[in-house]
């Protein structure tokens, strides 16, 4: 199961290639934001996302994130599964 989960941008690795790093339940991992750059949700420090496969797409505000995240939880094992996919991904 793939699943879209909220994750804040943190900070940018490369700004004109879109490479941000987004903070996911205590995973920090690189996020292409290329899908929402030059659109009226392009992202900052500190914005939410939906992040699904390494991209980010769509943004979302913190009570969004905060509700969506709850609900994955209550999914249990393909929360948890799709975070273990997450700390193993790689996106330069």
């Amino acid at each position: 199961m793939c699943l879209a989960i909220p994750g804040q941008i943190v900070e940018w690795v490369d700004e004109e290639l879109n490479i941000a790093k987004a903070q996911v339940a205590n995973v920090r991992r690189n996020v292409n934001v290329g899908l929402l750059a030059e659109t009226e949700d392009a992202v900052t420090i500190g914005d939410w996302v939906l992040i699904h496969v390494g991209f980010a797409m769509s943004k979302i505000d913190e009570a969004e994130a905060q509700s969506t995240r709850e609900f994955l939880e209550q999914l249990g094992d393909p929360y948890r599964d799709e975070l273990e996919e997450l700390k193993g991904s790689t996106i330069e």
